[in-house]
């Protein structure tokens, strides 16, 4: 591949036209249109199409676009790396991906022990589905994805799940719907406003046959796949909702609510998934050390 017609493509496509892509260039548009049609025919595929006076990007396009940003941002970096300053400590980039249905709060303290490394860290986070964030590990995009569920087996990527940890679970209300509450726990729960982690988080199995072994039927008047959210509903009284023990201190100081109870019966687990079997990575053996020590006592 012509890398400078790939160039040509990619500065085209972030400018928005021809016209202004050869502005910045400083080159003529019928030069550029001729470098951006040799790169079509090389790839056998159109990337631009003519939507009236403008041009928009196919479906080819925007696949080309996204390798493109990658291949020219590590570009960047590279010739970020190689011009620093000589004797400096060169910076860790450290791709994390957190499945989105693990609690900010806990992925903050999981990722924070990598900061404390002697060399600086820029750490590149991204938030999403665990399926997504595995696809992103597999095609090396990322060095790490925090989840709260081992590597399933029904996902055909070589990757490997290292065990951080785990925590018992708090229940929670804010105190106008707490005084309501009456009777020991957790029966105490048989009929109140429930608020619950939606079918993706983990523990919502858990939860389920902890209810029915005990018989208790809540009210659920809502399932939220992000913690914070339920949070926040229940810190407005709409229900009690559960989290991690780890984090009970915080929760009741930031929300305004009371624990209403806990149980170890129901448990967090939390997991490093990455495609080292044995881990190498020094941001990484940072993250599995810590959390292995005592970051989830309570």
């Amino acid at each position: 591949m012509n890398f400078k017609h790939l160039y040509y493509f990619w500065v085209t496509a972030k400018a928005g036209g021809i016209m202004r892509a050869g502005e910045q260039l400083h080159t003529t548009p019928q030069t550029l249109s001729g470098q951006i049609k040799l790169l079509e025919d090389w790839l056998g595929r159109k990337l631009f199409q003519k939507k009236g006076r403008q041009l928009e990007l196919t479906e080819h396009g925007r696949l080309a676009l996204g390798y493109a940003d990658q291949i020219f941002s590590l570009g960047q970096d590279l010739e970020t790396a190689l011009r620093q300053t000589r004797g400096a400590q060169r910076r860790l980039d450290f791709r994390v991906g957190v499945a989105d249905s693990v609690s900010k709060s806990v992925a903050y303290r999981l990722l924070e022990p990598a900061f404390l490394l002697d060399q600086p860290v820029k750490l590149l986070a991204s938030e999403g589905k665990f399926d997504d964030l595995l696809a992103q590990l597999a095609l090396h995009r990322l060095d790490l994805v925090i989840a709260d569920e081992p590597m399933p087996k029904r996902v055909s990527v070589k990757a490997f799940s290292h065990p951080l940890g785990r925590t018992a679970m708090s229940f929670f209300a804010a105190p106008a719907v707490a005084s309501l509450i009456k009777g020991s726990f957790p029966a105490c729960l048989d009929g109140v406003p429930m608020l619950v982690p939606g079918a993706a988080v983990s523990v919502r199995r858990q939860l389920e046959g902890w209810f029915a072994q005990y018989r208790i039927a809540p009210v659920v008047v809502g399932e939220f796949d992000d913690a914070a959210l339920m949070k926040a509903f229940g810190r407005e009284g709409q229900g009690v909702f559960m989290t991690s023990s780890v984090l009970e201190e915080e929760t009741c100081s930031q929300f305004g609510v009371t624990v209403i109870g806990r149980t170890s019966e129901l448990v967090e687990e939390f997991f490093a998934v990455s495609v080292e079997r044995r881990i190498t990575h020094p941001c990484v053996l940072a993250i599995t050390d810590a959390a292995r020590g005592q970051l989830f006592s309570v």
